[in-house]
């Protein structure tokens, strides 16, 4: 079974969660609770449900926690835009940390479609 952190999809999303967690050092205080909560928990739910698919036994089980991971994917994605239309980051980061979760949903959407493929 190959090891979750060899696949790229895995890697560009471990690193959006760091990417992330650095944003997420830029929100207000008053966000503790709120967005950073949330956009931290959304951002690494995505490595996660990856890692934790791949260490299924079937491909279906494995979509699933991939199917879970592009959901997650698309809440982050919802978070960097809330954050930028509440002026809380700038209008570079909201599109680098946009174009990172694309990447992700795109690389997550070949995968599953590759796995659905197969069966």
């Amino acid at each position: 079974m190959q090891d979750f952190r060899d696949l790229q999809v895995w890697q560009k999303a471990h690193l959006l969660v760091l990417d992330v967690y650095v944003l997420c050092q830029q929100l207000p205080d008053a966000e503790r609770y709120g967005l950073t909560s949330q956009l931290r928990r959304a951002a690494v739910s995505i490595p996660a449900n990856i890692a934790e698919g791949r260490g299924r036994h079937t491909d279906k089980d494995f979509a699933h926690f991939l199917q879970i991971a592009l959901g997650s994917a698309f809440e982050v994605e919802y978070y960097i835009q809330l954050a930028f239309d509440l002026n809380y980051i700038e209008a570079q980061t909201h599109q680098t940390l946009t174009e990172a979760v694309n990447e992700v949903k795109k690389l997550l959407i070949r995968f599953l479609t590759t796995l659905t493929m197969l069966h």
